[in-house]
């Protein structure tokens, strides 16, 4: 057995979201959102590069020598998988495991409310699921994947940096590729999957102006498109996408969005209050015929508005979902944003919703 996959067994054990191991210092652990020491021994500089170079492909030994960073992923066999980051610092080599379980979580393991399948039911269109770093949003869409893939014959394209859940082929067919060694980019990757016969494209992170523009195109032609931004709500979503563009392009996509959005789901995670963990905190936006007319017209600032008319639609607020967690005494009473979306900044936290899946 490698060294590190002990290490990981510990860590795993232990309910943290994340590993850090810095030349120099003992293992580090995230849990609960809380940096964590272990009792062991600082790692040397020769200890870690053994240690990591043993679970290290020769391709990514190439890149790492080369740029001085690396990302790839790997599976501890029967236990997690590791999304993984090494990279050099001042005092040597680091690196750093998001934890990855085997199990791909159902939507109520994760704790998230049945409104989230109902994007498992349309046929077409662009769905964002947002949120920041480590809110969840990889589990919420191998969640809503998985049910496709249970209950639907469609071919199912992903384009992952690392690949992190992995799907069996059910129902449907999957093929998943992941950046760096089965395709350049986010955006070659999406450009193949438009000539591979897909059915649903889930692109794990949409940041720049050529993916959005396909993703968008894929979604106007018939596909289902899933995607990821770092935003917090669904008009700041709405907004981050229009302002990728060039301003005399604006128009023009505010009118493509406003036809092919089908919904945003953002999430957070918030500390538990009734016991040890995480739990989400989500916000679901559906477009109907008023939101379109808002995204086309550039009046997003009335979007929060139109979701809370909107609950028989299927809508969830933010400040809505965290103020139930309140009421169910899930989470303590939270100071609630001035814009209604919900915890003002530094009342959430975003560990890996693997956490909260594990301790709920």
């Amino acid at each position: 057995m490698r060294a590190l996959e002990g290490i990981v067994k510990v860590v795993r054990e232990k309910g943290a979201s994340d590993l850090h191991l810095v030349t120099g210092a003992p293992p580090i652990l995230r849990v609960d959102g809380e940096i964590v020491r272990v009792d062991m021994e600082p790692i040397t500089d020769e200890a870690a590069r053994k240690l990591l170079f043993e679970i290290m492909s020769e391709d990514d030994r190439k890149v790492f020598e080369a740029k001085k960073d690396v990302d790839f992923a790997y599976e501890v066999p029967g236990v997690c998988r590791l999304r993984c980051n090494v990279f050099l610092q001042s005092d040597g080599i680091a690196a750093v495991f998001r934890i990855i379980p085997n199990q791909i979580f159902t939507t109520e393991q994760l704790g998230l409310p049945d409104e989230v399948l109902d994007f498992t039911k349309v046929p077409s269109g662009l769905v964002l699921v947002t949120g920041p770093t480590g809110c969840g949003k990889s589990s919420t869409l191998a969640a809503i994947i998985d049910v496709i893939n249970r209950t639907q014959k469609k071919h199912i394209i992903t384009i992952e940096d690392p690949i992190e859940f992995t799907h069996a082929n059910r129902e449907s067919l999957v093929n998943q590729r992941e950046v760096g060694r089965h395709t350049d980019s986010f955006f070659s990757g999406l450009r193949a999957a438009l000539r591979e016969d897909p059915d649903i494209i889930l692109v794990g992170e949409i940041r720049d102006l050529e993916t959005v523009r396909l993703a968008v195109t894929a979604a106007e032609t018939g596909q289902l498109v899933f995607g990821t931004l770092h935003t917090r709500s669904a008009a700041q979503t709405i907004d981050r996408i229009i302002d990728i563009f060039p301003d005399e392009a604006q128009a023009q996509i505010r009118t493509t969005l406003s036809e092919t959005l089908v919904g945003t789901i953002s999430q957070q995670l918030i500390k538990r209050k009734d016991r040890p963990g995480r739990i989400p905190a989500v916000e679901i936006l559906k477009v109907n015929r008023a939101i379109s007319s808002y995204i086309r017209e550039g009046r997003s600032h009335q979007i929060p508005s139109a979701m809370q008319t909107g609950r028989r639609e299927g809508m969830i607020t933010m400040e809505s979902f965290v103020q139930q967690l309140e009421a169910e005494g899930k989470i303590a009473p939270l100071k609630h944003g001035r814009d209604g979306q919900g915890p003002s900044a530094g009342q959430a936290s975003t560990p890996s919703a693997k956490r909260t899946a594990a301790t709920k």
